[in-house]
């Protein structure tokens, strides 16, 4: 029953990790140089359509999005050194966009090559069709993580009632190891978001 529960648990982790990772999701991921939001929007500007833009922004913003566009591809014409000014706020409009459009605050364009291991390997489960290798590599993390907090809390229980020190050193470590368990299984159970506030855990 205890093996079966944690499967359950990183299982879901693994589940919930493809969801807030994929291209569009993750906060941390679309507003880097490299993430797919800007790589779209160098696409588009490279072919002169805007088409593959507007689905990284919601309808009520598209209409600011397609004016910059249209600047964007003027001021592009003037001089190499205006394209890329002109091309960066480009860039940095439509991550601010998008990015507000999940309610999600804009802390400017990230370097390229700054993406999580989890992100990258995301989005190479979605370019390869399989998330078998993204979730081998989700849920070996999320197992390590119980199975030494678990291994740690374990130890200290077996000396917690040979003095008051010990008997915090006990408590520390549970309220680790439950709130770790706890944070798997709520991101497991919660419902995909982008940007949303993170529901507060439960304080011991």
């Amino acid at each position: 029953m205890e093996k079966q529960s944690i499967f359950r648990i990183i299982f879901g982790l693994a589940v919930v990790v493809g969801m807030y990772t994929i291209p569009g999701i993750a906060g941390a991921h679309c507003d880097t140089l490299d993430g797919p939001v800007v790589m779209t929007a160098k696409a588009a500007l490279g072919k002169g359509d805007i088409t593959p833009v507007l689905k990284w922004v919601k309808k009520e913003d598209e209409k600011e999005i397609r004016d910059q566009f249209d600047k964007t591809l003027a001021v592009r014409k003037q001089s190499k050194e205006a394209r890329e000014l002109a091309d960066m706020y480009f860039f940095e409009t439509l991550v601010r966009i998008h990015r507000a459009g999940e309610g999600a605050p804009y802390t400017g364009l990230k370097a390229a090559g700054v993406v999580e291991p989890s992100i990258a390997a995301a989005d190479k489960a979605l370019e390869s069709g399989s998330a078998d290798s993204l979730v081998k590599m989700v849920t070996a993390a999320a197992a390590k993580g119980i199975r030494e907090r678990f291994a740690h809390a374990a130890e200290t229980k077996k000396h917690a009632d040979h003095g008051v020190e010990y008997g915090r050193k006990f408590v520390a470590a549970y309220v680790e190891f439950t709130h770790y368990v706890e944070r798997l299984h709520m991101d497991a159970e919660r419902p995909s978001g982008h940007g949303k506030a993170e529901p507060a855990g439960h304080i011991h």
